[in-house]
């Protein structure tokens, strides 16, 4: 089931992103698919459609992070959950170094691994628009 995002919570959300996804910082207007609205926890999770669960994600990494709300740590196999850019600081939890997005800690770890932000594809498409200022 998805609910109606009003028109006002949507420019909301974007510009409150400042036109970024607020999990990988791609810009809105760098992707080719464009930026969309995400519930950080799903409807079906019990996630509300409210401006504090909604976020403004590239379509990559809302595919891959799809309705999942956390995942099973590399490092330590315990449940952590991912990256809340409505409770965490991005600069907390990664960097970029030479078109790669690292974690910094577990939560990083998993939102890392599980939107795939260092795919080929991906530190291609920001090695392409890193002259243009990708900073992460």
């Amino acid at each position: 089931m998805t609910s109606y995002i009003s028109v006002g919570l949507r420019s909301l959300v974007f510009e409150r992103s400042g036109g970024r996804c607020e999990y990988c910082k791609i810009k809105d207007s760098d992707t080719f698919f464009g930026c969309q609205i995400d519930h950080i926890i799903a409807e079906k999770h019990g996630g509300e459609t409210v401006e504090s669960n909604l976020a403004f994600t590239c379509a990559c990494c809302n595919r891959f992070k799809g309705t999942d709300i956390g995942s099973i740590a590399e490092f330590t196999g315990e449940l952590v959950r991912f990256f809340n850019p409505r409770v965490d600081d991005w600069a907390d939890h990664f960097h970029v170094d030479d078109f790669q997005i690292l974690p910094f800690t577990p939560i990083g770890e998993v939102t890392c691994r599980i939107l795939r932000f260092n795919s080929p594809e991906r530190i291609s498409e920001r090695e392409a628009i890193g002259k243009s200022g990708f900073h992460g």
